[in-house]
């Protein structure tokens, strides 16, 4: 079966790399609009198997990735700066504070419909960070395009006290560990 990761990112498709399968993307277009009263644990499932569904047509006998991700500091959702102004004060509400990260997962058999999904949460602790270290860190970084206002994956490390979950690559947006055991359960294994 071809392998199809539902995602646009090139910082998934970097992860998915990382375990030497052949595989393409293509970018699912769908309606990422929370539900009223949906957790964020289901909205994230919710969306990492809506991704994959939506590539069904396009990609017929394959195993589709889907995956969905979002932040929360203090019960409120962090999404994405897009300036510098919000990323400040993303940052600034975070400092000394912790962020879980809620990663959905799917993955999607396209020939018999059969999807499973799960969510897997990852949380970060920010050391206390100075106004100047936040300018200095978005000025070097320029994150504007990541939920939380930084990359973990670069420089952004250095804003952190400590991490905590499973899978280091949850963070990025993609539970490497569960994604290869799905594979393997699904005739795919990595090794």
């Amino acid at each position: 079966m071809k392998l199809v990761l539902a995602s646009s990112s090139p910082f998934r498709k970097a992860l998915l790399d990382k375990l030497g399968l052949q595989f393409t993307t293509d970018s699912p277009d769908i309606d990422e609009t929370p539900l009223p009263d949906e957790s964020i644990e289901t909205m994230v499932k919710r969306l990492s198997e809506a991704k994959a569904r939506a590539l069904i047509e396009n990609h017929p006998e394959s195993l589709i990735i889907g995956s969905d991700q979002s932040a929360v500091l203090n019960d409120k959702v962090l999404h994405k700066p897009g300036t510098y102004e919000v990323a400040f004060e993303q940052l600034k509400a975070a400092s000394g504070q912790s962020i879980t990260f809620y990663t959905g997962l799917c993955l999607l058999n396209s020939s018999t419909g059969k999807a499973e999904t799960i969510c897997e949460p990852y949380i970060v602790k920010f050391r206390d960070l100075s106004e100047s270290e936040i300018e200095n860190y978005l000025k070097k970084e320029q994150p504007y395009n990541c939920a939380g206002s930084f990359k973990s994956e670069a420089l952004g490390i250095s804003l952190f006290e400590s991490m905590r979950g499973t899978d280091p690559n949850t963070l990025i947006g993609l539970p490497l560990i569960q994604l290869c055991r799905m594979l393997k359960e699904n005739g795919l294994p990595v090794i």
